[in-house]
């Protein structure tokens, strides 16, 4: 494979566990190159996040390499041919050059080769198949340098071959059109995406959930979402989905507001402009596997006033501010201004003020406990709670004003009338 340029590299192919894993790998004179992602963020400028390398080393060379060196391996997946490596705070995933064998649309099984083509050749984008030497050299089989130039995201040979051998990477030329793609999109693989979307539920919901998320945060995702539309991959794996369009007010809100990107809160822009309510929500959380957490924050984003009672428009007094970041949390309630501020563009003056009372806002402490309601006399019991729930809303409802002794004598009487 003959070298197609170079790089300066960046801090982290110079670090000193870089260096220490490089020279475990090569100690015996195999080669260690790096592969996919952190080189073509090294080529873009970008920070690296996964740091992948690719040898035709077998992977109990590699063991044995790293056994040698002192270097913490971790047999991650020796059937695909990975082991990981950790030094220190950094991890590295090492995998043997290979060839795909036999695919199902999920799994796939792998022959090694010492081939770095036929490595190349199997995986999804042009612009994840650049490897790097550590002196920055790099090589590109199949074009991703000029791809990648052009912000053109294109499957590595036959679209539908691709696609075939993993469904999932029908979502992540979406996911990767978002990040790094500029129209037009590559017709050939819009085609391949559009004739395989009906295979996407067969999919498994943490694996969609992980792509969809990861598209949302894009710094403007609208395009992609929008050629999902169009493809029938949105219907394929969130029919409760409004329009694309709809994501567009909030990320200028964002913008605005100078919020950086969340996909939970972007899905739950397009959920609610799907109009589906809370019901909605709980339904894709429970097809996507999310979290019980993102479960909950879902529906309270689209839905509040359902599952909470909070309202957040753009008419709430200073008293209203308040009380919706005392029950919703000023990080909540900021979500729950920019679905607002998305929705009524026309009242963002308003809309940006509150966010600012969120940014300045303490969260008072509500000075009762069960321990003063028992204290003054009540049983042990629900009843307990229940008063408490009372005394707190009247507090929070008369502005947090009232002091620890106030409220205790405001028990004691309750408790007393009682």
């Amino acid at each position: 494979m003959e070298p197609a340029g170079r790089i300066t590299p960046p801090d982290w192919m110079r670090a000193p566990e870089t260096r220490v894993l490089i020279a475990a790998l090569t100690a015996k004179g195999d080669v260690a190159r790096f592969v996919g992602g952190c080189v073509r963020d090294a080529i873009l400028g970008r920070p690296a996040g996964d740091i992948d390398l690719a040898t035709p080393a077998r992977p109990e060379t590699v063991m044995a390499h790293l056994a040698a060196a002192s270097i913490r391996a971790i047999p991650t997946g020796l059937a695909h041919g990975t082991v990981s490596a950790v030094i220190g705070p950094r991890r590295f995933e090492i995998t043997t050059l290979r060839r795909d064998v036999e695919t199902d649309g999920r799994h796939a099984r792998v022959a090694f080769t010492d081939d770095w083509a036929a490595d190349a050749a199997r995986r999804d984008f042009t612009i994840n198949a650049l490897y790097c030497d550590a002196d920055g050299t790099l090589y590109d089989p199949v074009g991703g340098l000029a791809d990648l130039r052009a912000r053109r995201v294109r499957f590595v040979g036959d679209a539908r071959a691709r696609i075939r051998e993993d469904v999932l990477r029908l979502l992540r030329f979406f996911r990767f059109y978002a990040w790094y793609g500029r129209p037009p999109a590559d017709a050939e693989a819009l085609a391949a995406c559009r004739e395989m979307a009906p295979a996407l539920p067969r999919l498994s919901g943490e694996r969609v959930a992980a792509e969809l998320l990861r598209l949302l945060a894009a710094p403007d995702p609208v395009e992609a979402v929008a050629l999902m539309e169009e493809t029938d991959a949105l219907a394929a794996i969130l029919p409760e989905a409004g329009p694309a369009a709809a994501l567009a007010p909030l990320i200028a809100a964002e913008s605005r507001a100078g919020i950086a990107p969340d996909g939970p809160r972007r899905l739950a822009r397009l959920l609610r402009a799907g109009g589906g309510g809370a019901d909605a929500a709980r339904r894709v959380a429970a097809r996507l596997r999310l979290s019980n957490a993102l479960r909950d924050r879902l529906a309270a984003l689209v839905a509040p006033r359902e599952v909470s009672g909070i309202a957040v428009t753009a008419d709430l007094d200073d008293a209203g501010v308040r009380r919706a970041l005392y029950r919703a949390g000023a990080a909540l309630f900021v979500d729950l201004v920019l679905l607002a501020w998305a929705e009524t563009p026309e009242a963002a003056a308003a809309l940006a003020a509150m966010i600012a009372a969120a940014e300045a806002w303490t969260p008072p402490v509500f000075p009762l406990r069960g321990a003063d309601a028992l204290a003054a006399g009540m049983a042990p019991g629900p009843e307990v709670g229940r008063l408490l729930a009372e005394i707190e809303n009247d507090w929070v409802a008369g502005g947090f004003k009232e002091g620890r002794a106030a409220l205790l004598e405001v028990l004691r009487a309750r408790v007393t009338a009682a």
